[in-house]
C-alpha cells in the first residue's frame, strides 16, 4: 500500500495497521504485570476458586464489551472510538467527557509504567537514579509512536509476542509438574497438587468481600483490551480486522489468564506467604516466578524480571498510542484545540503526542518521593477511569442499537453483530458498576472511615459527571433522540 493509499478521509490519519497488529494490541494492552505479578495477590485473597470464578465472570463481563464495541468499532471505524460514538448515541457532553477521561487515563497510566520501569530496573541497577531509566524509555515510547501507526504496530507486536510466548511456556511447564511429569509439583503427584484447592478455607476464601475486592483487581487485568477500537481508525481494512480481532483475541486472553490461574492455584497453595507479599517490587515472588523455580529453571527471576519490564513498556507504549490519538479525536469534533489535529507527513499526530507526554513526565515526581510513594498516587489517579470507559461503551452500544430499532436500520448492513443483545450490554453495565462502586466499600462501613483512601478510590466518578454536566451547560446539549440519531457508518 502506497502513502497516498493509505490516506483516508480521517483527517490525514494512514490505514496501516494489519490484522495480526490488531489481534497483538488488545493481547499486549491487556496481558502484562496484572497477570504476571498481581495474580498471585488475587489468589491469596479469595482463593483459588474464588480467583479463578472472579477471571471467568470479569472475562464475560469483558467479552459482552468488546463485541459492542466491535459492533460500532467495525461499523464506524474512527480514532476517537467510544467517545465519539458517546457524543453521537448519547449525549455530546457525554462524548467530550469520556474522551478527556479515556486521554487522562492513559496519559497518565503511561506514567504510573514509566515509574514501575524504575522499580523494574532497580533489581538489576539497585541504587541508580530511576530518573534515568523514565527519561529513557519516555524517549524510546515516544520515538516508536512518533515514526507512524505501523512503527507502533510492528513494535507492539513484538513486545506482545514476548508475553505471550512467556504465558505458552508458564501452561506447559505447569501442566507437565502438575501431572509430575516435571518435578517441583506436589510429591504424590496430581491428587496432591489437587489437594491444594481445598486447603484452608479454599477453594473460596475472604467471601463475597474478597470477592468483590479481586474482581476490580481482575478488571484491571484486563483493561486494554478496547484499544481495537481506538486501533480501527488506523486498520487497513477495519470492516474486515476488527471483527476477526474481537473474535479471536478476546478468547485468547480468556484462555491464558483462566489456564494461568488455575495452574497457580494448583501447585502454589494460597496460604503460601510469598503470594502474600507479592508487589511490583519484588519481582522474585511473582506466582510465575516461584512455579519456574519449582520446576528447577535457574535464574527465572531474572528472565521474569525481563518479561514484566517488556509488559511495563508495551502498556505504556500502548498508552501513549491510545491518549494520542484520543487527544486527536477530540481536537477534530472541535472539544480540544484545533492545534492537536494536526498530522505529519506520516499520518503522526505530534502535537498531541507531544502533550500526552507532557503528562507522562509526571514519572519524573520520583526525583522528590519514593517510586513506590509516586506509583501508588498515580495508580489512585487513574484507577477509576478505565472502568468509566468500559461503562460508556455498553451505555452508547445498548444506544445505538435501539435507535437502529426506531429508525429501523437494516441490521444486514453491519460488518459485525453483537451476540446476545440486550443482555450483553446490560450484563457488562449492571457489574462493571457494582465492581466499580463496590471496590473500597468495606472502608466506607467502618467505624473509622479512611477518607484519603475513599476520596483516592472515588474521584473519578464525580469528575466524570462533573466534566459532563459542565458541557452540557455551557452548550446547551441535550440527549440524542432515537429518531435523530446520525447512523451513518465511515468505511
Amino acid at each position: 500500500m502506497s502513502d497516498s493509499q493509505a490516506k483516508t478521509d480521517n483527517g490525514g490519519l494512514h490505514r496501516s495497521l494489519k490484522a495480526r497488529h490488531m489481534s497483538m494490541i488488545a493481547i499486549g494492552g491487556s496481558i502484562g504485570t496484572g497477570l504476571f505479578v498481581a495474580s498471585g495477590a488475587t489468589i491469596s485473597q479469595a482463593g483459588p476458586g474464588g480467583a479463578l470464578l472472579a477471571y471467568m465472570i470479569v472475562g464475560l463481563m469483558v467479552y459482552f464489551l468488546m463485541t459492542s464495541l466491535g459492533e460500532m468499532a467495525a461499523h464506524m471505524p474512527v480514532s476517537g472510538s467510544f467517545a465519539t460514538y458517546g457524543a453521537k448515541y448519547v449525549d455530546e457532553g457525554f462524548g467530550f467527557a469520556l474522551g478527556w477521561n479515556y486521554w487522562y487515563n492513559w496519559a497518565v497510566t503511561i506514567a504510573v509504567d514509566l515509574v514501575a520501569a524504575q522499580l523494574v530496573m532497580a533489581y538489576w541497577f539497585p541504587g541508580t537514579n530511576g530518573v534515568l531509566w523514565s527519561a529513557l524509555f519516555l524517549a524510546l515510547m515516544f520515538g516508536l509512536n512518533a515514526l507512524s501507526a505501523k512503527g507502533f504496530g510492528e513494535s507492539e507486536f513484538w513486545f506482545a509476542a514476548i508475553k505471550v510466548t512467556t504465558v505458552l511456556v508458564f501452561i506447559a511447564i505447569g501442566v507437565l509438574m502438575i501431572f509430575g511429569i516435571l518435578q517441583g509439583g506436589a510429591p504424590d503427584g496430581i491428587w496432591g497438587n489437587i489437594a491444594n484447592l481445598s486447603t484452608g478455607d479454599a477453594p473460596f476464601a475472604g467471601g463475597f468481600a474478597a470477592l468483590i475486592g479481586v474482581a476490580m483487581v481482575v478488571g484491571f487485568s484486563f483493561q486494554g483490551t478496547e484499544l481495537i477500537g481506538i486501533a480501527a481508525g488506523e486498520s487497513e481494512d477495519p470492516a474486515k480486522n476488527v471483527p476477526k480481532a474481537v473474535r479471536k483475541v478476546f478468547w485468547r486472553i480468556l484462555l491464558f489468564y483462566v489456564f494461568a490461574i488455575l495452574i497457580i492455584g494448583l501447585l502454589i497453595p494460597y496460604t503460601d506467604p510469598k503470594l502474600l507479599r507479592n508487589d511490583l517490587g519484588d519481582i522474585a515472588v511473582s506466582p510465575f516466578t516461584l512455579v519456574f523455580e519449582r520446576a528447577g529453571l535457574l535464574g527465572a527471576a531474572a528472565v521474569m524480571n525481563a518479561v514484566v519490564l517488556t509488559s511495563v513498556l508495551s502498556a505504556g507504549n500502548s498508552g501513549m498510542y491510545a491518549s494520542t490519538r484520543m487527544l486527536y479525536a477530540l481536537a477534530k469534533q472541535g472539544m480540544a484545540p484545533k492545534v492537536f489535529a494536526q498530522v505529519n507527513t506520516r499520518g503522526v499526530p505530534v502535537l498531541a503526542l507531544i502533550a500526552t507526554t507532557v503528562i507522562a513526565a509526571l514519572c519524573f515526581l520520583t526525583n522528590i518521593f519514593s517510586p513506590e510513594v509516586v506509583y501508588i498516587w498515580l495508580l489512585n489517579l487513574s484507577g477509576m477511569c478505565g472502568f468509566v470507559a468500559w461503562l460508556g461503551i455498553a451505555i452508547s452500544h445498548y444506544r445505538f442499537r435501539k435507535g437502529c430499532e426506531v429508525q429501523n436500520y437494516d441490521m444486514n448492513q453491519l460488518p459485525y453483530k453483537a451476540a446476545a443483545f440486550p443482555f450483553g450490554p446490560i450484563f457488562a453495565f449492571v457489574l462493571c458498576l457494582i465492581i466499580t462502586l463496590g471496590q473500597n466499600y468495606e472502608n466506607l462501613i467502618k467505624d473509622q472511615i479512611d477518607w484519603v483512601g475513599a476520596i483516592a478510590t472515588y474521584i473519578g466518578l464525580p469528575l466524570f459527571l462533573a466534566i459532563w454536566f459542565g458541557y452540557k451547560w455551557v452548550k446547551g446539549t441535550k440527549i440524542v433522540k432515537y429518531s435523530e440519531m446520525d447512523l451513518n457508518g465511515s468505511r
